[in-house]
């Protein structure tokens, strides 16, 4: 099925087919049919964010970012983990919660950098969308499952070829089902640059928008300089520097076989910024010149315009990881197809309510959750999964 994009090129929507049953995106029911262009009312069904109340017992964006951290629960909702084996030779291990029913809508989640599908954050999320009627996948980056991948590589802010093989496998699996995507920091930078390249191409060559119908990007460091630039000035960009350091330089050591002949191993272990790691190994192992055109090249903000699904932005304004000037506003005023939660505060991956730490809430997860329950057809509501 073929259907007329907002600037008059073809565009093939049916994602998948199967004893000729095609499941069809929703992306052309929110166009405008006065041929005016994509109207965002119609876009996004209406929904608006709920306003985040930020806990009074946790003033400012470090103690809610820390307390994100330390609050979060990480229940077990009894995941299935699959070991995928990638065209390259190497793996990636997703866990698959339960589905809360046969037809389930799948939501595929991203972590954030040295995260994993056992972070709090990514746990309470798939408690969220069990709760919403949507079946939770966790993708664990290579080396971030427990176990170090076989080539010489890892992940990064800007590589979206893993992402969209395993969106692409999902489409296989679950042909007749929409599809939904959610990323934190630095998956939510990988997912939003795979969105807006996906619609750029949409426009030039005719492909289909993208694998995902629906998605949710938190905290993310949209302008890579100038968040390298905001962690490394003052003592607490510095500790959140520190803690990612010592978890890419451990398991630089895990691989050191691999890594030793291609990199400068005396200067990657002098690295005490992300910047000289990303310089002396993020760079040349994935043909990058140097650190900054790593950064430039990764940033997702360049490409927000360009995106076509229905896309939601959790961001806060004190976001530690991120400068305020560098959320992209203009870009969400432009493109109809964004529609933002900006709240003052909330630190990064943090976005802590509640009466006190005995009773605390997670506002980013549960509107991420009832956005795509409101985006996905066919997700139903059963009763919340237990820890």
């Amino acid at each position: 099925m073929n259907g007329k994009s907002w600037n008059g090129a073809r565009i093939r929507h049916t994602v998948g087919r199967k004893s000729g049953k095609d499941y069809i995106s929703p992306m052309p029911a929110a166009l405008d049919p006065s041929g005016m262009g994509p109207d965002r009312t119609r876009i996004h069904r209406g929904h608006t964010p709920r306003p985040f109340r930020p806990a009074s017992w946790l003033p400012g964006a470090h103690l809610q970012t820390l307390a994100g951290k330390f609050l979060r629960p990480t229940p077990d909702p009894g995941l299935r983990r699959e070991r995928w084996e990638t065209p390259d030779g190497d793996f990636l291990d997703l866990d698959f919660a339960p589905p809360p029913r046969p037809d389930a809508p799948p939501v595929l989640i991203l972590h954030g950098l040295e995260g994993s599908t056992g972070r709090g954050y990514v746990r309470v999320l798939m408690r969220e969308l069990h709760h919403q009627g949507l079946l939770p996948i966790g993708l664990n980056f290579r080396s971030c499952s427990g176990e170090p991948n076989r080539v010489a590589r890892f992940y990064h802010s800007g590589e979206t070829g893993d992402l969209i093989w395993a969106l692409g496998r999902l489409r296989e699996r679950f042909p007749h089902r929409p599809l939904g995507a959610v990323g934190f920091s630095l998956g939510g930078n990988v997912l939003l640059r795979h969105l807006g390249i996906s619609g750029i191409r949409a426009i030039d060559e005719g492909t289909p928008v993208s694998l995902v119908d629906a998605a949710v990007a938190i905290s993310v460091p949209f302008d890579l300089v100038a968040g390298t630039r905001a962690l490394e000035a003052g003592p607490m960009g510095r500790l959140y520097t520190r803690y990612f350091l010592r978890s890419l330089l451990e398991k630089s050591k895990a691989k050191e076989a691999l890594l030793r002949p291609l990199l400068d191993w005396d200067a990657l272990h002098r690295a005490r910024t992300l910047r000289e790691f990303d310089e002396v190994a993020t760079a040349p192992l994935h043909g990058f010149d140097d650190a900054w055109n790593y950064y430039r090249q990764s940033s997702s903000g360049p490409h927000l315009r360009s995106i076509r699904i229905p896309t939601l932005l959790l961001h806060s304004d004190d976001d530690p990881f991120l400068p305020p000037r560098s959320a992209p506003r203009d870009a969400v005023r432009e493109n109809p197809w964004l529609l933002a939660g900006f709240p003052r505060r909330g630190g990064h991956v943090g976005f802590v309510e509640g009466p006190g730490p005995w009773a605390p809430r997670f506002w980013a997860e549960a509107e991420a959750a009832r956005y795509l329950a409101h985006r996905l057809p066919g997700s139903g509501k059963p009763n919340a999964l237990e820890p």
